[in-house]
């Protein structure tokens, strides 16, 4: 079940404006253990797959995720310069960015993981085993999105990139569930 962290303001502070970049892997007071509560990837160019969609060298995203103490994960992701008006689907991803692949980021990151590859069963390729993040560009190419998960990355399994997709991920029968067409570029992210 999604819902919103409200412990120690975690939903608040994501839901502000931007803020210094976080220092990648800094804890603060990590209820976990071995990891760290917070990543902030500040403001990167976005590896691009597709010039039209995600113009190289203009497109940029932040991604932050606090962990809060209550076990859950709110993760933000904020695009500039994309194409205008227009859907997108994000995911976060195994693995990090390929610089020309598409694919090196492997599949959708799952809690718990679908022991069928790709995985498009909805009982696995949802909102709340996945980390979701779709958004619609202003008339500048620019958004926001914002995924509230009640688990946190494992210190030994955690997701490498968020990847910007073609449109809104799709929910439904098996075959269609978090699907989201081509991918058009992607963020290296520490999780």
């Amino acid at each position: 079940m999604r819902r919103i962290l409200t412990s120690g303001g975690l939903a608040a502070a994501l839901l502000a404006g931007p803020a210094a970049p976080l220092a990648v892997g800094s804890a603060a007071g990590s209820a976990a253990g071995g990891g760290s509560d917070r990543v902030d990837t500040g403001r990167q160019p976005l590896v691009s797959y597709h010039a039209t969609f995600v113009p190289p060298g203009a497109a940029t995203a932040r991604v932050r995720a606090q962990y809060g103490a209550d076990g859950g994960t709110v993760v933000r992701l904020r695009v500039w310069g994309l194409a205008p008006n227009r859907a997108y689907g994000a995911h976060a991803h195994k693995s990090s960015c390929g610089a020309t692949d598409p694919t090196a980021a492997g599949g959708h990151f799952q809690h718990e993981q679908d022991p069928v590859q790709p995985s498009t069963d909805p009982a696995y390729a949802n909102a709340h085993n996945e980390i979701w993040l779709d958004f619609t560009t202003d008339e500048h190419g620019n958004a926001t999105a914002r995924a509230v998960v009640d688990w946190r990355f494992p210190d030994d399994r955690r997701a490498g990139s968020v990847i910007i997709h073609d449109h809104h991920t799709k929910t439904g029968p098996t075959g269609q569930a978090g699907t989201a067409g081509a991918r058009h570029g992607c963020l290296t992210v520490p999780f």
